[in-house]
């Protein structure tokens, strides 16, 4: 699975990155999400964080390395052990009107999920633009 999706926002870059990069907010827009925590108080490389989602009606538990951050840009993580194991970009740009976020999803699914990856593909468009509609809803 190798997958680019880009989402416009209308919101300021730096905004959205701050949001997209704490992986703790993924619950917040992504489908089948259920927790993910940091471990420790780190955010750059290096730093980790378990999440625990469903998916297929499989529980999918997998801990991510924080692999490149570009701050205020692009951060990248790759999964340590997972039952799926993926990586992903995400990148912010600006645009005259808010921004772009780029997200590059690659991933190597085993046995069941294997055969179901082009799921995985629609599923990561409906998240965007969940995110979409999230961060541009009126505060409250």
């Amino acid at each position: 699975m190798d997958v680019i999706h880009r989402e416009a926002i209308g919101r300021p870059a730096d905004e959205v990155f701050a949001f997209v990069a704490d992986f703790a907010n993924n619950p917040r827009w992504q489908g089948g999400m259920e927790r993910c925590t940091w471990d420790g108080d780190a955010r750059g490389v290096g730093a980790t964080y378990r999440q625990e989602a469903r998916f297929l009606g499989r529980s999918i538990l997998t801990t991510f390395r924080v692999t490149a951050v570009e701050p205020g840009r692009s951060i990248s993580i790759e999964s340590l052990q997972s039952t799926f194991p993926i990586q992903v970009t995400r990148r912010v740009e600006s645009t005259d009107d808010g921004c772009v976020v780029i997200a590059h999803v690659r991933g190597q699914p085993t046995g069941l999920l294997k055969l179901m990856s082009g799921l995985a593909a629609r599923s990561i468009r409906k998240d965007y633009a969940a995110l979409k509609a999230l961060l541009e809803a009126p505060l409250t």
